[in-house]
Order: C-alpha cells, then sequence, then structure tokens
C-alpha cells in the first residue's frame, strides 16, 4: 500500500525547495542531445523525489526523465510489475524563460497502467491527483468539468511543433473548434483539459513522463484519450505517443472524427477511457 497524501507532500516539498523562490535567470540552462533543455534543477528535483520514494518504498524501482535511457530501460524491462516514474520539471523551456507554466509530475505504473498519479504546480499552488476507480482531485475537489456539446464550442491545446505538416495545415486553415492554445508543458495541459480550462488536446508525441500521471487524472474526472495509431496510451514503452484526448467521451468521437475525416491520417483511433 502506498500513502497518496505523504507521495503528494513530498511533490510539493520538491517544488517548494528548488521552485519556490523568485523567478528562474535561466542560468542553469543546458541543452541535451536532441535539442531540447534541461537545467541543474531538473536534476535536483529528481534527486530530492528520488531519495524520498526509496525511503519510504525501496522495493518500487524508480524512472526520472533525466535518467541515464540504459536505465530507464532496466526499469521498463525489469521483473517488478510496478515502477515510479517521475517528470521532474515539465516546460523547463518555459521556466528557462520565465513563462509562468511548468510542474511537476509523478505517478505509480502497475503492469502497464498508471494506478496513482500526482502533477504540481508551483506556480499557482495546484496539485492534481488521482487514484485509479478513486476519482480525480484538484487541491481535494472532486474534479468534473462541465460537459461542452459542439466542436465548436470548445477550446483546444494543440501542439503543432509536433504535428505532421498536413495535419497542422488544415488545422491552421479550417479549425473546427472556437479557439486554440498552447502551453508547453504537457503535465500540466492534460490537468488543465481535465479541469475543464479547455475541451480538445492533440499532441504529436509525448512520452511515458508526460502522460502517465496526466492521462489518469483526466480518465478520472470523465474525460477520454488514445493514439493517432488507435489504443489507449500504456505505459509499457518509451517511444513516443501521439493524443488525440477531449474532456467527455462525446466530445473525443466528434474530435476524433473531424481529425481523421479531413484524410491526413490512415486509421481511426481507438477511444481509451483508462477504466
Amino acid at each position: 500500500m502506498i500513502d497518496p497524501d505523504g507521495i503528494c507532500d513530498l511533490v510539493e516539498r520538491a517544488a517548494a525547495r528548488y521552485l519556490g523562490v523568485g523567478m528562474p535567470s535561466g542560468a542553469d540552462e543546458i541543452h541535451k542531445d536532441d535539442g531540447s533543455v534541461v537545467t541543474f534543477t531538473d536534476d535536483a528535483i529528481q534527486n530530492f523525489v528520488e531519495a524520498g520514494l526509496r525511503e519510504r518504498y525501496p522495493d518500487i524501482p524508480f524512472m526520472g526523465e533525466e535518467m541515464p535511457h540504459a536505465r530507464q530501460v532496466s526499469v521498463l524491462g525489469g521483473d517488478a510489475a510496478r515502477f515510479w516514474v517521475l517528470d521532474p520539471l515539465d516546460g523547463t523551456t518555459n521556466y528557462v524563460a520565465g513563462f509562468p507554466f511548468y510542474g511537476i509530475s509523478l505517478a505509480l505504473v502497475e503492469n502497464g497502467a498508471a494506478v496513482f498519479g500526482v502533477v504540481h504546480d508551483p506556480i499557482r499552488g495546484e496539485t492534481f491527483r488521482a487514484q485509479r476507480d478513486g476519482g480525480a482531485t484538484l487541491n481535494g475537489e472532486a474534479l468534473r468539468p462541465a460537459p461542452v456539446q459542439r466542436l465548436g464550442q470548445c477550446v483546444a491545446n494543440v501542439d503543432y511543433k509536433r504535428l505532421t505538416r498536413p495535419v497542422a495545415d488544415r488545422l491552421v486553415r479550417s479549425p473546427p473548434y472556437r479557439s486554440q492554445r498552447n502551453l508547453g508543458s504537457c503535465v500540466l495541459e492534460w490537468c488543465w483539459l481535465a479541469a475543464g480550462r479547455f475541451q480538445l488536446y492533440l499532441h504529436g508525441g509525448q512520452k511515458l513522463w508526460d502522460y502517465a500521471a496526466g492521462s489518469l487524472i483526466l480518465s478520472e474526472a470523465g474525460g477520454v484519450a488514445s493514439g493517432f495509431e488507435g489504443g489507449d496510451l500504456d505505459c509499457r514503452t518509451l517511444s513516443k505517443r501521439s493524443v488525440i484526448a477531449a474532456s467527455t467521451p462525446a466530445l473525443h468521437e466528434l474530435w476524433s472524427r473531424w481529425i481523421f475525416s479531413q484524410g491526413c491520417l490512415a486509421t481511426p483511433a481507438t477511444s481509451a477511457r483508462w477504466r
């Protein structure tokens, strides 16, 4: 058994210790081999959370985004049926630029699916959490976004950078939604979708630590997600996965139909509710 309150407290203490004072200067910015940005803050948060989890749950393996790939593979391919997966600072480019939208995400994975997840937003003091079949909350209050009936009433979060050009071009030329945003932190975007702050989500490539906790939070709030290629976003791979998601099953069906009706993708997505 795990202690959800204690785990949330650990994540919040990591944020308070490393993200809680002043705005970042960008002085610790580093570029990884793939061109993405990482900072010493990413590593410090990862080390802090890993140490706290190992002290409390020494038998549960740990995976962090900033680990060497070989260590990540060893956790994913190990004999343990469950493991922790952490994104210590998602939205690092925002953090370095002083754009106040970034967060910490931690999930517990069992048999290829997240069973517990917490995402903390240090700027707004918001903690989103969920347990499988236990619902999702924001600072202790149940998440249940108000339904929106039509795509034309929706706000969408679309990450154009990782979409194929035909999909991106079609969305720019004839979007089916009312308005569009791109906020730059996957872990918070999942939670804002779950909270009904926007209703549609499209992303061309997320890693396990980007979606493990957030997808569970969305599911437990009543939302639905799938990949472009169909099926759910299982937690058995380190490969990037595409995301089509919506705050309700009805909107997910409409959103998926619209995307595939444009002829930009080959096969329709299959709804995955993680329930």
